[in-house]
Order: structure tokens, then C-alpha cells, then sequence
């Protein structure tokens, strides 16, 4: 296929109109907004958490967004050890003309796969502005599972790939400064939110009855992946008077059902069970040491159960200060002290964030095209035989 990108790139040097944002992009109003994102429906997890709610703020404020993701008709694979995560490959000309047909006035590119890469390279061909989030730990993640890669290799291609963007969104202050000090560059805190009506107070022993009926409390529950990176076999460990609980599903399950008998695991939960799981939960223990955020600490806390936790990235950023919790590199005594927090102190630190304030910052942090410049950009991209 013949490349007949390069004129655009061309004109768009030479007169001095690389697509920046302007003062007068800032005001508010309703925008037309790109995301692309290997992770979404119907996968489980608090990056598509808080994509989709972003994605349904957002709309609700009237901005016009759409959404490139696997479940577009893409050919996909399985992600290694994630057999439930689907990545897209072959869609980089798909992605190119739904670029062409929305117009958009801003892009998001959400996760590092190969739907992101193949945006990524569109928008640095194209001479495109795009905002890019850094919503895991890849390289923790990838070492912990494969051992023989260093972790400096994954944080190189984090590098090449999240540098290229106007603006990196990550979860918290501390993450920033952490990816600052790797040489990432244009970062902003963007904080996550919470259903505060789905995750609450009253889901707690709803008509008398208690979803751990039977198990010895104090009743101390983890809830997410079950894989090795969480690092769920700490917290099993810890020698804790009741029961310990681990809800959700993973690769790393059916071993620890095996190594810690004395544990439960019911499986995954959704919706109103899940919110009860967290609710009759006397303490919430969060043991990982690579999320960015951990979106079910503010769930527990919604539901006014108090967390324990490591002082990693996201606890150390919420708990400290909010009469909600507790970490300590003893992790066993953050969990002990939580049996002394009034329940009333979590919900009440959960009610400040909101998913409207989160789609908010989100908007904010965005760097769309001037709009003369937009309009110019489109009618010649139109032009082009070539989509990319």
C-alpha cells in the first residue's frame, strides 16, 4: 500500500500548525473524544471500571465520546497468563478510518497493548495530539511473573511508549513523583472515584443476614484478582485471629486453596454481592505492592469497611489522614488497629470521591485540537488516498 501520509506531516511543519492546544480550548464545552483501550467490557477490573464510568460521566456532561476497543470485531489472542484478557492485532487500518469518521477534537490512548500501539503510531504519524494513563505496574507485573526480565526493560518501553503523549494521567501524587524520578515526562495526578450508592453502609447484614454466616470473625477480606502479583499469599500468611476471605478468581487460586485451607474462597462476586462481601467484612486487607490505585480500597471504604494495607502507591496516598485505615510495613498490625476504626470514618472519606469529579480532571487533563486548525486537518486528511 502506498504511504501518502507524509504531505499532511509536511504541511503541517512547515506552516507552523503542529495540532496544540490554545487558550481557548480550555473553556468549557461539549468535546468530541477518542479512547482507545485494550481492557473493557466484559472484562472485571479497575481499569475498565474506570474507563467506563469515565466514559458514562462523560457523556452525561454532553461531550461525545467513542470507543476503540477488542470487542469491536478484531481479530484476538488470549494475554499470556491472562487467558481472560482478549488482545485486538490487525486493526491498525480499522483504527485509522474511525479516526478519519469522528473527527476527533481529543485522544485518549488507555493502555500499552496492541490497540494502543497501533493508535500511538497513528497519531505520531498523523502529527495527532494524544494523552495517554498509566494504570498498572507493567514492568512489576511482568517480573513477577517472568523473573528473567528485568524491570528495567519494562520501564524503558513504558518510557517509549507513554513519553510520546501531550500528558501522562497517573492514579496519585506518589505515583507521579515515583515516574518522574524514572524519566517520565508530563505527568498529572488523575484520580479515580467510587459508586457510593452501590458500595454502602447499608449493604451491611441486609434483613439480618450475614454473607459470612458460620466463619469465625473477625472476618478480614480481600477482593480482586487472584494471581501472583497481588501478592494475596502475604496477607494468608499473616497470623490474624477469624477468618481470612479471598474473593474473586485467577491463576493463582486453586494453589492457594490448596496451601491455606483454613481460608475461603467463594469466587467472584458483582454488583449487589459484591457490595455485600465488602460490607459484612470487618476489615478490608489490601497486600499489594504493585497496583497504582487499588479502586477497591475506595469500594471498602464506601461500604464502611476500614483497609489495612503496605504503605505502596494508592494506599499511602488515600489512607494516611482519613480515619479510613491504615498501612505499616507490619502489615499485620495495620489489620489489628482497624478493628478499632469507627465505621462511620471510611464511608465518609469515600463520599469525596466521586466518578463526576473523575470525569471531570479526566476532561481537564485532554489536549484537543484548536478548532480552526481541527477543521483544516480533517478536509485535508480527507483528501489523502491513504488513511495511514
Amino acid at each position: 500500500m502506498t504511504d501518502n501520509s507524509q504531505p499532511l506531516e509536511d504541511e503541517t511543519a512547515q506552516t507552523g500548525t503542529q495540532l496544540q492546544t490554545t487558550a481557548d480550548d480550555t473553556e468549557e464545552r461539549p468535546q468530541r473524544i477518542m479512547l482507545v483501550t485494550d481492557a473493557w467490557e466484559p472484562q472485571m477490573n479497575g481499569v475498565v471500571r474506570t474507563l467506563s464510568r469515565t466514559v458514562d460521566e462523560c457523556r452525561a456532561m454532553g461531550h461525545q465520546i467513542e470507543v476503540i476497543h477488542p470487542g469491536l470485531g478484531y481479530k484476538t489472542f488470549p494475554l499470556p497468563t491472562y487467558p481472560e484478557i482478549q488482545l485486538a492485532i490487525n486493526a491498525r487500518g480499522d483504527i485509522a478510518r474511525r479516526f478519519k469518521e469522528f473527527e476527533p477534537e481529543a485522544i485518549h490512548i488507555a493502555t500499552e497493548g496492541p490497540l494502543g500501539q497501533a493508535a500511538r503510531g497513528i497519531c505520531k504519524k498523523w502529527g495527532l495530539p494524544f494523552t495517554t494513563s498509566y494504570h498498572t505496574k507493567f514492568p512489576e507485573y511482568v517480573h513477577a511473573r517472568f523473573p528473567f526480565i528485568p524491570l528495567s526493560a519494562g520501564y524503558a518501553f513504558m518510557r517509549w511508549f507513554h513519553n510520546a503523549s501531550g500528558r501522562i494521567m497517573v492514579t496519585t501524587p506518589s505515583m507521579r513523583d515515583d515516574l518522574a524520578a524514572r524519566g517520565f515526562k508530563n505527568l498529572t495526578a488523575w484520580a479515580r472515584g467510587v459508586d457510593i450508592e452501590l458500595f454502602n453502609p447499608d449493604k451491611r447484614r441486609v434483613n439480618g443476614e450475614d454473607v459470612y454466616e458460620g466463619l469465625e470473625r473477625p472476618i478480614w477480606v480481600n477482593v480482586g484478582r487472584i494471581a501472583v502479583e497481588k501478592n494475596i499469599e502475604t496477607f494468608l500468611k499473616l497470623d490474624l485471629p477469624g477468618t481470612k476471605v479471598v474473593v474473586g478468581d485467577g491463576p493463582q487460586r486453586e494453589e492457594l486453596k490448596q496451601k491455606f485451607p483454613g481460608a475461603v474462597f467463594p469466587g467472584p462476586k458483582f454488583g449487589d454481592e459484591l457490595a455485600r462481601y465488602f460490607a459484612d467484612a470487618d476489615v478490608f486487607v489490601f497486600p499489594s505492592w504493585t497496583d497504582t490505585f487499588g479502586l477497591v480500597n475506595l469500594e471498602a471504604m464506601a461500604c464502611g469497611t476500614p483497609v489495612a494495607a503496605f504503605p505502596a502507591h494508592g494506599p499511602k496516598d488515600i489512607i494516611p489522614g482519613s480515619g479510613g485505615g491504615f498501612i505499616n510495613d507490619d502489615l499485620r498490625q495495620a489489620c489489628l488497629d482497624c478493628l478499632e476504626i469507627d465505621r462511620a470514618a471510611p464511608r465518609a472519606h469515600a463520599e469525596k470521591h466521586s466518578w463526576k469529579q473523575c470525569a471531570i480532571d479526566f476532561v481537564e487533563n485532554l489536549t484537543p485540537h484548536p478548532k480552526p486548525e481541527r477543521r483544516r486537518f480533517w478536509r485535508r486528511l480527507r483528501r489523502q488516498k491513504s488513511l495511514y
